[in-house]
């Protein structure tokens, strides 16, 4: 047998590890400006065209390249950044792996243009798919020039799999203020063709206000804790700012962005009983530690960080976020030095409320008036205030109380009696022209009809019976169902009515946001939704669809866009990818609108929602997959009880 096993060439290795390390256009921007970072550059410009389909460059004043170091900097594992395996427990750079240069230019068509300090002239260098093309003296500016053009043109399964130009947009846009954040001390711009930023170097509250305008300017809180182990600073949001949806959570440290479960619960955990329990506060949280007590080699993208003394600074985090939030007062108080309650509200002489009232006193006896006056009504202004007599009220128009209103009024249960008996007739009436409680509507030939009561179990869910067995529906995914197909059927008819809004809420979008409103705009307005620009990216909604009642409609908008930047979730049972940015709206509108667990239902509506439910094709999975009901067989029950 022949020798199988063989090298692979420097172009194909390049490309397997580009699959990990440049993921999207997005990917490369998080590394060339990493570089310029490492470089020492104080000012990053970053240029962009067809969401980084067509050009992606960044140009620095770093101390640029010799014209070997360019060369070189495009081989696999060539850096500047480390020498030795010890360096990596010291690294002070962003970038130490060699290899995001080499993937870049793997997968596109790379043009370098460099200078250093000391020198004259420049370095031209031209690369496309690893290989080199041309190199040669040219004239440029201190610092690096790097255009990546054409990303994935060699591989077009890669290019194949790209989201819209909006979408992967969005992704630069958010790669962008993840790095914005954490380089608070250089000047970053970005120019989309469409829209440009620009950003001063400044303190990172000036970045976080000059990157979320007015959004967080009045709702930070800060946080500073100095020990020999740690160094913790940033900013935290107030309780009463805690946020439903896009909730803006970043942890850096030693300037490297990193998702860290461990302590975002510490965090988490001291908003506990402040926030509302489907909520989430913002904070903005940097660390500074010993580089030798963490690792950062864990992944190619280096957002992955171990530490060594990871138990020991969750007490101190938790301790600096609790003593920010008791410092500046955003935990609630008690007064301890006032009563609560006063211990005679009734208390005083002229109170008009306040009776001499015998011991016996009962409000609720029967009272007969001539047993009360002695027959005469001459007193009876002394016990009722208000009925004739010459002290009579202003407003009193003199009326005499008759014999009849007399034997009304001490027959009051009589005089009411056919209005009850009335009331109650309507509601049975109107109790039976619901759904049956034997046979949902539209149902005669299903073996999906209810065969016993329905009950509400812990407020969450729907408990009946079937002739399979016992029936258990989730009432909140039961009613999201209901309502995506009924706004999905409206959006898809052109049935949409906006209802204009007295007082415009008004909306301030993130540069990520309003892309995601560029892209979703016509989707938006179609189901009934109405935003006039303002400026400074401030939006007013001034029209909301007229089905959805009971909502905010601030939080739906942005939870609409916040679907829009994330990617294609799954749907139903198949897996397949949803259909259009319509699906995704109609179900956070659904979502936004439907009952919420909790809520305590009627048996009206209960059989209500469940003839709905059952009156659709697929009344088993929510829009995203989740299953609305279950069924609990007889041997189910049984192997419960045994």
């Amino acid at each position: 047998m022949s020798d199988v096993i063989r090298l692979l060439p420097d172009s194909v290795a390049n490309q397997i590890a580009a699959g990990e390390v440049i993921q999207r256009p997005a990917s490369v921007i998080k590394e060339l400006v990493e570089n310029a970072v490492d470089a020492g550059a104080t000012d990053i410009r970053i240029y962009i065209k067809d969401a980084g389909r067509t050009l992606i460059q960044v140009v620095d004043n770093g101390c640029g390249m010799s014209p070997v170091d360019a060369r070189m900097a495009f081989e696999r594992h060539a850096t500047s950044k480390i020498k030795r395996a010890d360096d990596l427990f010291t690294l002070q750079t962003m970038g130490f792996r060699g290899e995001a240069l080499p993937s870049i230019c793997a997968i596109s068509q790379v043009e370098l243009r460099t200078r250093t300090a000391d020198a004259q002239t420049g370095t031209l260098l031209l690369i496309s798919g690893s290989k080199v093309e041309k190199q040669e003296v040219c004239v440029c500016d201190k610092g690096t020039s790097l255009s990546v053009k054409n990303i994935f043109f060699n591989v077009p399964a890669r290019r194949k799999f790209l989201k819209s130009d909006n979408v992967e947009l969005m992704n630069i846009m958010r790669e962008f203020e993840r790095l914005a954040l954490v380089n608070n001390n250089i000047r970053l711009s970005i120019d989309t063709g469409n829209k440009r930023i620009d950003l001063r170097a400044g303190s990172l509250h000036q970045r976080i206000h000059d990157i979320w305008k007015n959004n967080l300017k009045m709702q930070l809180l800060p946080v500073e804790v100095d020990t020999s182990l740690v160094k913790i600073h940033g900013f935290l949001s107030r309780p009463e700012f805690a946020r439903r949806r896009n909730a803006l959570q970043f942890l850096i440290v030693n300037g490297r962005n990193m998702r860290h479960p461990y302590f975002h619960k510490a965090i988490l955990s001291c908003y506990e009983g402040l926030i509302a329990a489907d909520t989430q506060p913002c904070y903005f949280i940097k660390l500074e530690v010993d580089p030798a007590t963490i690792d950062v080699n864990i992944h190619p993208t280096k957002n992955e960080i171990k530490f060594e003394y990871e138990s020991e600074i969750w007490p101190l985090l938790v301790a600096a976020v609790k003593a920010s939030l008791g410092k500046n007062s955003a935990v609630p108080s008690i007064d301890f030095s006032v009563d609560a309650v006063p211990v005679n509200p009734l208390q005083g002489k002229d109170n008009a409320i306040h009776r001499d009232l015998p011991d016996d006193y009962n409000p609720f006896a029967t009272v007969d008036l001539n047993d009360i006056t002695g027959g005469h009504n001459s007193d009876r202004d002394d016990y009722f205030p208000g009925f004739g007599g010459s002290d009579a009220s202003p407003g009193y128009s003199g009326h005499k109380i008759s014999g009849r209103e007399s034997d009304n009024l001490r027959n009051w249960d009589k005089l009411y009696a056919g209005f009850m008996a009335k009331g109650r007739e309507m509601l049975d009436e109107e109790k039976y022209s619901q759904p049956g409680k034997d046979q949902l509507p539209g149902l005669e030939d299903s073996s999906l009809h209810i065969e016993g009561l329905c009950l509400q179990f812990a407020d969450k869910y729907i408990i009946t019976s079937r002739r399979e067995g016992l029936m258990l529906i989730d009432q909140h995914r039961a009613h999201v169902k209901v309502l995506y197909e009924q706004f999905l059927t409206t959006a898809r008819n052109r049935q949409r009515v906006s209802q204009k809004v007295m007082f415009p809420e008004v909306l301030t979008l993130t540069p990520e946001q309003q892309t995601a409103l560029s892209e979703a705009k016509d989707e938006i307005a179609g189901i009934g939704f109405e935003l006039e620009y303002d400026a400074d990216d401030r939006w007013n909604i001034t029209g909301v669809p007229s089905d959805l009642r009971g909502c905010d409609p601030k939080d739906t908008v942005l939870r609409i866009l916040d679907s829009v930047t994330e990617d294609s979730p799954n749907y139903g049972l198949d897996q397949r990818p949803m259909a259009s940015v319509l699906e995704r709206i109609c179900l956070v509108m659904a979502r936004s609108a439907a009952i919420t667990r909790g809520k305590h239902l009627t048996d009206i509506e209960m059989e209500s929602l469940l003839g709905e439910l059952f009156a659709l094709p697929d009344p088993t999975y929510t829009p995203n997959g989740n299953r609305i009901y279950t069924i609990l067989d007889e041997q189910a029950i049984s192997r419960l009880l045994n």
